[in-house]
């Protein structure tokens, strides 16, 4: 394996240069894409019924196709779980990605293409490796092995012809013979949907090997990390593996994690912020010192930015990467050689950068609060609650929050539920810093707690260990990709996860 990283970072460098293509070429590179996906896809039931024939711009497209949800878009995706194809894209569909980003009652299975798994999936995850040696060219990455802390399910049959699971498992099933001599553990463990048994094992067979780079969410990994450092005895994972170098994260925010994986590794290594979901591999990390991931523009996706104003809108506006602005709001629309059109993913993002086009996660269309005109999103909530550990020396595990209603009691408010793993030893500071921080990087929120007048001074509760786990665990929605949501303009999952709490539920972890 040794002699294989110089091998590696060779190739990387090569393909290099088409990535710097795209990169400089962003505007052409999609529309060529979006003309290669509507030409593919014209003789498809979804290509006639809206006339892709005849659709040679981007304007003639957005006119003729509506922006579709996932139940726009279900009874063709029903179709093809049972069987019929050529309904949304032009090649066969035979795996489904079980969507597993929403604590939902009601799974999404996303189709996934061969083009998709190549072009997007598999292409995005390469380029990683690429960037990463272009920024790290004496890197011993691939000289040891990559833990994945993946799938929560076993690949399950619909029929004779398809099969879904949720993305982790779709991936590591098609994964070519050679990726996994990369990676560990087996696949026998990697899939494995129970999940305190999943971990001990994940413990107990990678301890031994030769690990140098760890992908997971990261709430999981610090539950797995704990877990080997308590049998090993050791007091950091560099004890246990002294050539891991990369962390490669995703699915939530990284920023109120980082200080604890910075202690438990208990030595500088280097992270990698991914954006890779069912529906493609949309982003990732080119430059560690500078924010926001690389969007990337050649792998199977056409991109539109919605406005979030527009949400709800009969019609509602879309632009291109030439019309976006740095530091607004957008939910994110494809189209994708996956069947998918003009499909609202429901995530939003903001642009970091414009040249290139970087972008970082900053919410969900439906994950904000914002009863009181407040418009507070994930990516306020998560840079407040790392402001207010960094001043109270308090560290957080997980947490939700939702609006408290106008009573007859009081006015208005922001209710926070908070498992810490370092608790602060002022819990009333701590509630003053978050709020502090909250004014300070969301102006709507400032205007709306002046003087108590529409908002108060949040509540904030210091829960006990696990209740968080112990409401996953009561949707079915415990581990791999499943997590808690960080706001919610209702009070529907709060009140849930307060009646646990009521209960004297969650003080057994994994």
């Amino acid at each position: 394996m040794k002699l294989l990283s110089p091998a590696i970072s060779r190739l990387a460098r090569f393909r290099l240069w088409r990535i710097e293509h795209w990169m400089n070429n962003p505007v052409a590179t999609q529309f060529e894409l979006l003309q290669d996906l509507i030409t593919s896809a014209q003789y498809t039931e979804i290509g006639r019924k809206y006339g892709f024939e005849h659709l040679y711009t981007i304007k003639s497209f957005k006119e003729a196709v509506p922006i579709h949800e996932y139940d726009d878009l279900k009874p063709y995706i029903e179709r093809s779980m049972q069987g019929e194809q050529n309904l949304l894209w032009n090649t066969p569909i035979t795996w489904f990605a079980k969507s597993s980003g929403t604590t939902s009652e009601k799974s999404k299975f996303i189709p996934v293409s061969d083009e998709s798994l190549e072009e997007s999936h598999f292409q995005g995850a390469k380029d990683v490796i690429t960037l990463y040696y272009n920024f790290n060219p004496d890197s011993d990455l691939l000289t040891g092995k990559g833990l994945v802390i993946g799938g929560s399910h076993q690949v399950s049959k619909i029929n004779e012809e398809a099969q879904y699971g949720d993305l982790s498992a779709v991936l590591m099933q098609n994964t070519p013979f050679w990726g996994h001599w990369l990676r560990t553990p087996e696949l026998s463990i990697a899939l494995l949907d129970e999940w305190e048994t999943k971990i001990e094992k994940l413990a107990e067979t990678t301890i031994t090997e030769n690990v140098t780079s760890i992908s997971g969410v990261p709430t999981w990994t610090l539950v797995l990390i704990k877990r080997i450092l308590e049998i090993t005895g050791k007091q950091n994972l560099k004890e246990v593996w002294p050539n891991l170098e990369l962390y490669i994260h995703g699915g939530v925010s990284f920023t109120p994690y980082r200080e604890q994986f910075t202690k438990l590794i208990g030595a500088p290594i280097n992270y990698i912020d991914l954006y890779n979901a069912s529906e493609g591999f949309f982003a990732a990390q080119n430059n560690p010192n500078e924010e926001g991931m690389l969007l990337f523009l050649q792998h199977g996706i056409f991109y539109e930015f919605m406005p979030v104003e527009e949400y709800g809108k009969d019609k509602p506006e879309t632009l291109g990467l030439g019309s976006v602005e740095a530091g607004k709001n957008y939910a994110v629309v494809i189209s994708s050689n996956g069947g998918l059109w003009r499909y609202l993913i429901g995530d939003t993002v903001q642009f970091t950068s414009l040249a290139p086009y970087k972008i970082k996660v900053s919410g969900r269309i439906k994950h904000f609060i914002n009863a009181f005109g407040e418009e507070l999103i994930v990516d306020n909530s998560d840079s407040a609650i790392a402001a207010a550990c960094e001043k109270t020396g308090a560290r957080v595990k997980d947490y939700t929050a939702a609006p408290i209603y106008f009573s007859d009691k009081g006015n208005g408010g922001h209710e926070w539920l908070i498992e810490f793993d370092e608790a602060p030893a002022n819990p009333e500071l701590f509630t003053y810093e978050l709020d502090n921080a909250l004014k300070n990087v969301n102006s709507d929120y400032e205007a709306k707690r002046y003087k108590d007048i529409a908002l108060s001074m949040p509540v904030v509760h210091a829960l006990k260990k696990c209740v968080f786990e112990e409401w996953l665990r009561s949707k079915g929605k415990l581990g791999g990709q499943h997590k808690v949501p960080r706001l919610s303009n209702d009070r529907k999952y709060i009140d849930e996860i307060l009646a646990i709490v009521n209960r004297g539920k969650g003080s057994e972890c994994l």
